[in-house]
Parts: structure tokens; C-alpha cells; sequence
């Protein structure tokens, strides 16, 4: 089974090249990325061998990736519920009270 692995603290200027040598995949770096390894025990070597590695004055930081958020019925949950929080709109003068 396949498995995702979060690669971070990346320095910018690796490319998809140098991944490609580190973990044999296949751009520019935003100092992140996701690498899909074949099988769960490739994932598991890739993590105890190259967490921590020095790559270019960086060490990386090689981890499972955790499973994309899901989120349900276009609703936002906690404590940003949309809206703007009871700021409502207008305001000022009226035509009461003059």
C-alpha cells in the first residue's frame, strides 16, 4: 500500500531533482513537500533514514503526512463560524431621533 510521507524544513532551492536523489522521485521548492512511497516499509526507511539529514545547511524533517482535512457542507467549524461576528453593517444616523 502506498504511503505519504510530509517532508519539511526543505531549503528553497531544492528542486525535484535533488528529491528525486533523495527518496528516488521525480520545480522549485516551497520548502515543503509530499512523497508518495511504494510500500509502507520503503516509507518506514525513508523516515529512519533521512529524517534529520542535512540538506544544504537544513535539516530535514521526514514524517507520515497526516490525511487531508474533509470538511463537510461548505460549513466551517469552531470558533470562525463565518459571518463577522456581529459586526453588522450601517450604523449611523437614521431617520429616528433627529
Amino acid at each position: 500500500m502506498a504511503k505519504n510521507l510530509f517532508v519539511g524544513s526543505l531549503p528553497y532551492t531544492t528542486t525535484e531533482d535533488v528529491l528525486s536523489q533523495l527518496f528516488s522521485y521525480t520545480g522549485q521548492s516551497r520548502g515543503f513537500a509530499f512523497v508518495e512511497m511504494a510500500t509502507d516499509e520503503d516509507a518506514a526507511k525513508a523516515i529512519a533514514g533521512l529524517n534529520g539529514y542535512n540538506l544544504d545547511g537544513r535539516n530535514l524533517v521526514v514524517k507520515e503526512a497526516l490525511p487531508k482535512p474533509t470538511y463537510g457542507s461548505g460549513r466551517s467549524s469552531g470558533p470562525r463560524q463565518g459571518g463577522r461576528g456581529g459586526y453588522g453593517g450601517g450604523g449611523g444616523g437614521g431617520r429616528y431621533g433627529r
